[in-house]
């Protein structure tokens, strides 16, 4: 049984920061991509960043150069540093792990930036 735990989320004000965890616990020989992922109500889930075992990483276009997505593989975690939030930004933020043969998803952070 894999477990994703998710911390880090907060209200914020605009133009501030938060940093985002996600630990993988559980039997775990190797995990592929990790991501993050977010849902604003009434809106559908949408890929925020994603970065591979080897440390390449992919963002979303309107989150390049504010937001930066990097890994501890000896502790099966995954970080995302945010920075210049904006209201818009305001969202569930949910850890996503590819341990092969399957996806895992964590259980979701609140993120919520004021303006």
């Amino acid at each position: 049984q894999v477990q994703l735990v998710e911390s880090g989320g907060d209200l914020v004000q605009a133009g501030g920061s938060l940093r985002l965890s996600c630990t993988a616990s559980g039997t775990i020989f190797s995990i592929n991509a990790m991501a993050w992922y977010r849902q604003a109500p009434e809106k559908q889930r949408e890929l925020v960043a994603v970065v591979s075992s080897g440390g390449i990483t992919q963002y979303a276009e309107s989150m390049k150069g504010r937001f930066t997505i990097y890994r501890d593989n000896a502790k099966n975690t995954v970080y995302q540093q945010m920075n210049s939030l904006k209201p818009e930004d305001t969202a569930v933020y949910y850890c996503n792990a590819f341990i092969n043969p399957r996806n895992y998803w964590g259980q979701g952070t609140q993120v919520t930036v004021s303006s």
